[in-house]
């Protein structure tokens, strides 16, 4: 497509050519030029030489009217050209004429609407009107002048627009005399149209630049006016510079948002709506923005150091990975900010802060991972050290290395363009390393205590609790004031100590409790009780003489002796005494804790009294055995002396006699 040519932005029922309108965007890079354009349309009555205008001044090449073929309307609708070789980059617009035949007098809706579109969309309008029509009341011009001026008093703020009045076929009546004569029809004109109340006696300079200038006729001057046209171009050379036509233009909007601000005011102006050009900027700065922040936005995600880095911190902790990718970030931001610098500043801003939080969302999963890695090669790290840390300055210099190593690898690791902290990794870190502290001395506690409970317990020998007492308070404060000289490195609140101290005595007690269950399992107790029994049963048996056991010691008197040892057994069983209590059965605080209820107790007693019967009465026999011994001694002496008598008496009164002594002796 050559766009000298142009293409039909609107036809003439009005219908916006969107695609035709992108293709040509396409085609002149017009997008390309940010703010450096200008954007000249051109309205007038039909058949006014509108198009052959703007053919020779801009060098484009919309549609002319061909006089041998009778006058008639040649432009319909709004056509759109690039113009060639001028700077800055310039658009002709040339819009379909008013006062048409082909129209007729009643339908004058989209004479209306193209003369509202020309003043909201271009930077200066060229009015094309006749030579003859200056001074006359009636004049094809004055009807297009007050729709003009209609429509900026009553749907536009005060802001310069550049009106280029270019009078045809001048002829002999100088210029200036022609200016002063137009000027004071405009200003009637502009007088004459009904003030809105916000614009009362607001002067036509407010609203409009107007320029005036005069062209000879094309057809019988050619030349000459080939001439002035040349002049007249070059007016629109650096036309946006200061001084030039539209150098005092304000609130430029960039090139790249024009099909969309386009396409919304002609949109509003065919539903007949107020015209609010502040909103329509805003609207064009909020749908470009977010195309652009879009495609930033995509350009980030499949950026191929992007995804290394993404890739490469799945594995484990990356060096330098939040200047990589802040500077990743920074790069699409910085093309973004390139790209919308000229869009409404408050739309660009939100636009952008809504970017950089989509693409922080992108990078929080890795940044995340990031900082898992450091947080447990840090755990990993400390655990190591502490294993091996013999007091609390060893431990203090392990978790000062450890908290620096990971609040360096964080550093390393922050996003330059978030706010994001790793506050909530470190104190996970932190509540974890003292976690593992609380584990090296529950360990030591538990190393420290459990064999010699199960021990104390075991032996169940007089001031058991009290022995377990002290062992238990020595080691335990010991592990708690080591604990609290230690945590001091993390800087921790004293209630959070204080909580960790508890728990440290509560692991200690829980031990000693569960060590203390273990042992007062009932079958464990009476095992203990029978052993204790037998034991001192047959400490007694053995400390006797065989002599003194046969009468002399009372077997009760020993019963009652064991008896009372298994007692004490059971005592110590029956419940936990950190109250400094006796370990007597009778004498139980109601603060202890219960290891053996009443009835427990009660029914291992009465289990333990049955076990031992055969015990007694096995001592018994042995005691009543040792005295038939006795008596078997007298016996064995007696039979000696028949013996002798037997040697006389002869055999049978020697066993007949032996017989008798021996019963008598076990009678004995």
């Amino acid at each position: 497509m050559k766009m000298e040519q142009g293409m039909q932005l609107i036809d003439g029922n009005g219908k916006f050519n969107v695609d035709g309108l992108k293709d040509f965007m396409t085609a002149t890079e017009f997008a390309q030029s940010g703010l450096s354009y200008a954007i000249v349309a051109i309205i007038g009555s039909q058949s006014s030489g509108k198009s052959t205008l703007m053919n020779q001044t801009f060098h484009t090449n919309f549609k002319e009217m061909n006089a041998y073929n009778g006058r008639g309307q040649t432009t319909k609708g709004i056509w759109i050209a690039k113009c060639s070789d001028i700077d800055p980059f310039t658009i002709a617009m040339d819009f379909e004429g008013t006062d048409s035949n082909q129209r007729g007098e009643d339908d004058t809706a989209f004479e209306k609407q193209s003369t509202l579109f020309a003043l909201a969309i271009a930077d200066v309008v060229l009015i094309n009107m006749w030579y003859k029509d200056i001074g006359l009341e009636h004049a094809a011009s004055r009807p297009l002048l007050k729709t003009v001026f209609q429509v900026m008093k009553r749907l536009f703020k005060p802001r310069k627009k550049t009106l280029l009045f270019v009078i045809r076929d001048h002829s002999k009546t100088p210029l200036e005399y022609l200016k002063t004569a137009l000027l004071e029809d405009i200003e009637k004109i502009w007088a004459a149209v009904a003030e809105p109340e916000t614009l009362s006696s607001a002067p036509l300079r407010e609203f409009f630049n107007v320029e005036i200038t005069a062209l000879p006729s094309y057809e019988y001057q050619e030349e000459n006016f080939k001439e002035q046209v040349a002049q007249l171009r070059q007016r629109f050379v650096h036309s946006t510079y200061p001084g030039g036509l539209v150098g005092d233009r304000e609130e430029v909007e960039p090139a790249s948002g024009f099909p969309l601000r386009a396409e919304e005011i002609w949109k509003i102006i065919k539903d007949n709506r107020d015209l609010d050009l502040p909103a329509v900027k805003v609207m064009v700065a909020t749908v470009r923005c977010e195309e652009i922040a879009g495609e930033k936005l995509k350009c980030f995600t499949t950026d191929e150091d992007w995804l290394e880095m993404k890739e490469a911190v799945q594995a484990g902790p990356v060096s330098g990975f939040g200047g990589a990718v802040s500077s990743i970030l920074e790069t699409y931001l910085s093309e973004y900010d390139r790209e919308v610098v000229y869009f409404d500043q408050e739309v660009r801003i939100e636009k952008r802060r809504q970017l950089l939080s989509n693409a922080l969302m992108v990078v929080r999963d890795a940044y995340d991972t990031m900082l898992m890695h450091l947080y447990s090669n840090t755990v990993k790290s400390f655990k190591t050290s502490l294993e091996q840390s013999q007091n609390v300055a060893a431990i203090h210099l392990c978790s000062q290395s450890c908290m620096s190593m990971f609040d360096q690898g964080c550093e390393d690791a922050a996003i330059q363009q978030s706010e994001w902290n790793a506050s909530k990794f470190r104190e996970k870190l932190i509540c974890d390393m003292v976690s593992e502290m609380m584990a090296k001395y529950k360990k030591q506690i538990t190393h420290a205590l459990a064999k010699r409970v199960e021990s104390l317990l075991e032996a169940g020998e007089r001031d058991t609790w009290a022995s377990i007492g002290n062992l238990f308070e020595c080691n335990t404060e010991a592990a708690v004031s080591e604990f609290s000289d230690a945590v001091v490195s993390f800087d921790l609140r004293t209630s959070a100590i204080d909580t960790k101290l508890q728990h440290l005595r509560e692991h200690a007690r829980n031990l000693v409790e569960m060590k203390a269950r273990e042992a007062a399992d009932a079958g464990r107790v009476l095992r203990r009780m029978k052993d204790r029994f037998s034991q001192v049963l047959s400490d007694y048996e053995s400390s006797v003489s065989w002599y003194n056991w046969t009468g002399e010691i009372n077997l009760d008197e020993v019963e009652r002796k064991t008896l009372s040892e298994s007692l004490r057994i059971l005592s110590i069983m029956a419940a936990i005494r950190f109250d400094g209590m006796p370990d007597r059965i009778e004498k139980v605080s109601p603060e202890a804790t219960t290891l053996l209820k009443p009835e427990d107790c009660k029914s291992l007693w009465m289990n333990f009294i049955e076990k031992i019967k055969p015990m007694m009465t096995g001592a018994r026999s042995r005691q009543d055995g040792r005295r038939r011994t006795r008596s078997y001694a007298a016996a064995a002496a007696a039979t000696g002396v028949g013996a002798a008598v037997a040697a006389v008496a002869g055999p049978a009164a020697v066993v007949d006699a032996g017989i008798v002594i021996f019963w008598r002796a076990m009678r004995l």
